[in-house]
């Protein structure tokens, strides 16, 4: 089944999809508003994210079912002699499709398109009540290497 992936840049069409992921977990469901009609800040907010040339939302998709997403974000940086940064934030998978190998092939494409947009680095945050995630990241390699910090506004 995980042959049969196609990645492409998110529709609004698939909005419906994409939040009901976003909200099928613990943390998810504490934070997200799946209902219908969608509220509008998640269309106010994909609008503003396919307008940004530096913003893609990306979904995997088995035939018409979009199983899988993530944003990837590319920001330049004065450091590292003007270096280019890939972010990737809010990746789900469908519940259907945890343990088959979809978060694997959804960062291998991630990786690559950081590449193709002559990134140094690629970065994320996971929060640390997800340390299934945390694991998952680090044996993709990815490495703790800083402490990140927030602050809710």
């Amino acid at each position: 089944m995980i042959n049969e992936l196609d990645f492409r840049i998110a529709e609004e069409t698939d909005l419906d999809q994409i939040v009901q992921m976003l909200a099928d977990d613990v943390l998810g469901s504490q934070r997200e508003r799946y209902e219908q009609p969608l509220p509008v800040s998640y269309i106010e907010a994909f609008q503003a994210i396919s307008a940004d040339p530096n913003n893609e939302l990306v979904v995997a998709c088995i035939g018409d079912d979009v199983v899988g997403v993530l944003q990837i974000t590319f920001t330049p940086y004065l450091t590292y002699q003007g270096g280019w940064r890939a972010t990737i934030e809010g990746v789900r998978t469908a519940s259907s499709m945890r343990g088959k190998g979809l978060g694997t092939e959804l960062f291998k494409w991630a990786i690559e398109r950081a590449k193709e947009r002559g990134c140094h680095l690629l970065q994320l945050t996971t929060d640390k009540k997800r340390p299934d995630a945390l694991r998952f990241y680090e044996k993709l390699g990815f490495e703790a290497t800083h402490e990140g910090m927030k602050m809710k506004l």
